[in-house]
């Protein structure tokens, strides 16, 4: 889950360069190969962002589903003890 956070903690700030990307070419003063740079920059960052959030969300499917088969373990356990202690005799 931390993995995932941090995927959009960054794609958040990507977009916060691209829109500030998008403020400096709206700006007529501004250099064509600072543009240039700027928006490599951003096609690798989105890039990077992309394949990091579909890793974080492979892995969170992944936790999910382990978590989900200890879950269920759990549950025979308890069921188990449960028959177990059933069929003991009490104690006076």
């Amino acid at each position: 889950m931390n993995e995932l956070r941090q995927a959009v903690e960054e794609l958040e700030s990507a977009l916060k360069r691209l829109e500030d990307s998008v403020d400096t070419l709206a700006d007529p003063r501004s250099s064509g190969r600072v543009m240039q740079a700027e928006a490599e920059a951003l096609r690798r960052d989105r890039a990077k962002l992309a394949e990091d959030l579909d890793a974080s969300r492979a892995r969170e499917r992944e936790l999910e589903a382990l978590a989900d088969e200890a879950s269920k373990a759990l549950g025979v356990a308890i069921a188990e003890v449960k028959a177990a202690m059933a069929t003991q005799p009490q104690a006076s």
